[in-house]
């Protein structure tokens, strides 16, 4: 499931962001699946004194087994938190879940709600200064469903 910043911007955010975050269902088959996704992604752990990251091998068990992953990829940077801030994980995420089209693939989506519930939960700066706008997009969203209600 796509969460942070990108989510926010499929779902009318104007805010930049220079990453993707996901948080990934922890089933076994899944894990699986994410872990082959990245083997072809070239993943690698991110870090400041290599800029391009440091090789590691992986499995759907040792992703599984970390709560943070910080990569970056030959598709660029991408973070995997298996329980953001403020959430319970993807079961949690997953009763608000939306799924966006993006060019052609349905994309599941945490819900404006869940987003903003995490970033003001996880008390960064960076956060703070996007949560006033990313209010606002969720007042509008929810007076667009009393108004269709």
């Amino acid at each position: 499931m796509l969460i942070g910043g990108l989510a926010a911007t499929f779902q009318g955010s104007p805010l930049v962001t220079t990453d993707v975050d996901v948080t990934p269902e922890r089933a076994r088959d899944n894990l699986e699946r994410l872990s082959a996704a990245l083997k072809e992604l070239g993943a690698r752990i991110r870090t400041d004194a290599a800029a391009e990251g440091i090789a590691f091998d992986h499995s759907g068990e040792s992703l599984g087994a970390a709560a943070i992953w910080g990569l970056t990829t030959d598709a660029g940077d991408l973070d995997i938190t298996f329980v953001p801030s403020g959430t319970g994980g993807y079961p949690d995420l997953s009763r608000g879940v939306r799924e966006i089209d993006v060019m052609g693939v349905r994309v599941p989506v945490a819900s404006l709600a869940d987003i903003v519930r995490s970033k003001q939960a996880a008390g960064r700066e960076k956060d703070a200064r996007s949560l006033p706008t990313l209010r606002r997009l969720l007042e509008a969203e929810e007076d667009e469903r009393r108004r269709n209600t």
